[in-house]
């Protein structure tokens, strides 16, 4: 009966050994992501026009694993928008599972000025889970206070 009472005891600090192993590796270990939502590098000139309402256009490059995939984009914004500006806007795209989860339409809600020359930066998210965070100068004479809607396409 002694013997069995010391493997029950053995047995019971055996088991609290590999359960805190298994805890050490679960905190000590970093995540990972996983190749497949890899980040991908982003560089967009748009052009924006209007009054109250404002309107968009311009291209970009996405540089996702290793190759470069020229992309649209266009937008309308609805709010206070007031000018004209050139932006020259750079960043990253995350949660990209496939290149074509890039493409579709983004949401956004923020302000924004240039007079003359200005910084700008923009949050984007689209229904697949893709968020984009850019920023970099403009140039012209805006003032923005709107909530706008983005659509990105790849080019062929």
């Amino acid at each position: 009966m002694w013997r069995s009472l010391e493997r029950g005891k053995a047995a019971t600090k055996l088991s609290a050994f590999r359960v805190a192993v298994i805890a050490l590796f679960a905190v000590v270990v970093p995540e990972t992501s996983s190749l497949g939502q890899a980040a991908g590098y982003v560089r967009v000139k748009f052009v924006k026009a209007g009054l109250m309402m404002g309107a968009g256009g311009g291209s970009g490059v996405l540089s996702y694993l290793g190759r470069d995939y020229p992309f649209r984009i266009s937008g309308l914004s609805l709010g206070v928008t007031a000018g004209a500006s050139i932006i020259r806007l750079e960043g990253w795209a995350s949660g990209i599972r496939e290149v074509n989860d890039f493409a579709g339409t983004y949401s956004s809600a923020g302000a924004g000025g240039a007079f003359v020359g200005g910084l700008g930066g923009i949050h984007l998210r689209n229904a697949k889970g893709v968020v984009i965070e850019l920023q970099g100068p403009r140039a012209g004479m805006e003032f923005a206070a709107n909530i706008s809607r983005i659509a990105i396409s790849l080019k062929q």
